[in-house]
């Protein structure tokens, strides 16, 4: 079984739209490229079948992998998150202390990290360089161009 991993009340919806959309809308177009492929004669020569049966195989494993996902997905109440220090779902503002700028990021699980909307995983090197600290804290934090020290600003949900 998968760990067991935190999500927001829109990333577990998400997670449950894609494996629907697998499910059906998936199934369907790749059960539809087999019976194509099968209609073009002998199977023993048609390297179409031979490869949208081995996309159905990998379809099936996908939603199997999603299933397990969505199986160990817990969904994180926001609203009784400690601000005291910084968790999984906290958003954060830090500051670099070498040159003054600010970003903010909020901390979700792997699968829901966007970088574009200032989602970073749990498990990225500043996330983990920033979990348990408090508002005030200052973090060095080895990241792939070096090490960053930042200062944790506010601690928000």
């Amino acid at each position: 079984m998968a760990d067991v991993a935190y999500y927001t009340k829109e990333g577990i919806e998400k997670l449950k739209e894609e494996l629907q959309y697998l499910k059906t809308v998936g199934r369907s177009t790749i059960s539809k490229a087999i019976a194509e492929a099968r209609d073009k004669g002998d199977l023993s020569e048609n390297a179409e079948y031979d490869a949208a049966k081995e996309a159905q195989g990998l379809h099936e494993a996908k939603i199997a992998q999603m299933q397990e996902v969505v199986a160990s997905a817990r969904l994180l109440d926001e609203s009784k998150l400690d601000l005291s220090k910084v968790l999984a779902l906290s958003k954060v503002k830090i500051k670099n202390v070498k040159n003054g700028v600010v970003m903010s990021y909020q901390l979700v699980s792997e699968s829901e990290a966007d970088l574009k909307s200032g989602k970073i995983s749990v498990a990225s090197p500043i996330a983990k360089g920033l979990l348990g600290k408090k508002v005030g804290d200052t973090t060095e934090i080895t990241v792939p161009a070096g090490k960053i020290e930042f200062e944790i600003l506010e601690i928000s949900r």
